[in-house]
């Protein structure tokens, strides 16, 4: 049994009078792929962002690799890759320059050129952020999350907007980064994704964690429940007939 690498005990997140996390618990095992699943304004991204040391907390305890928030939020950072936002970039440098700046701040040293290579941007080097298409940007984005070669790394909805060859194209350099030992925590409003990605997740509504196990675990929960679909499902589905149409590899301009 893996040990565990996240523990979140009674977590609550007040804004005022609205509570947005309403003492939510669990256990992120080490070197898994652990999703945070629910709808818009559940308390998935508040999660996040508290666990990251981005966000303060009403009250609970947070332990990350055996070091408490309350008292090392500073040494938490050390060992965490948050993937940012396109808007996060300087943008008159360009992705080299943008990767040698963040190997400064984080007083690390990688290869930019291999960091791109790894999720196939090494032909981009010279491009800047805004010259990337879609999956590009996220991928870039991934990427930076792995210059201080992090324990552990948060992906906030990172294939939101991307079409499906760039969005399986995502999926399959997130199972690479798990297999280099690397935990990930993802949200995703794409159950598909999750199905594929997690090896865990957690199903939060209006602040509370209504679920929790592996996704087969929970589907086959639901079916023995003697929930039916009202339409037999096929082994493949559309996304599956476009990707096999036009091929896996990625055509972006």
């Amino acid at each position: 049994m893996a040990n565990t690498i996240i523990s979140v005990k009674n977590l609550v997140k007040n804004y005022g009078n609205f509570q947005a996390v309403k003492g939510i618990s669990f256990d992120v095992k080490e070197g898994e792929i652990f999703g945070l699943l629910g709808p818009n304004g559940a308390g998935k991204s508040t999660t996040l962002e508290i666990i990251e040391t981005l966000r303060p907390k009403t009250s609970g305890e947070i332990i990350v690799d055996g070091l408490c928030l309350d008292k090392e939020p500073n040494e938490i950072k050390k060992i965490i890759g948050v993937q940012l936002q396109t808007s996060g970039y300087y943008p008159g440098l360009n992705l080299l320059q943008l990767i040698e700046l963040f190997c400064g701040l984080y007083n690390r040293y990688v290869d930019p050129m291999e960091l791109l290579e790894m999720v196939n941007l090494k032909e981009k080097a010279k491009a800047k952020v805004k010259e990337l298409s879609g999956g590009q940007k996220q991928r870039f984005s991934v990427a930076t999350t792995l210059i201080n070669e992090p324990r552990i790394i948060f992906l906030d909805e990172p294939t939101t907007g991307l079409d499906p060859q760039a969005r399986r194209s995502l999926w399959e350099l997130i199972k690479k980064i798990r297999e280099r030992g690397t935990t990930v925590i993802i949200t995703t409003h794409y159950m598909d994704e999750a199905e594929y990605l997690c090896d865990r997740v957690a199903i939060i509504d209006a602040g509370k964690i209504i679920a929790m196990d592996s996704p087969d675990k929970l589907i086959d929960d639901l079916v023995a429940g003697g929930f039916e679909r009202p339409k037999e499902m096929k082994m493949a589905n559309l996304e599956d007939v476009f990707i096999h149409l036009t091929g896996h590899s990625l055509r972006e301009g």
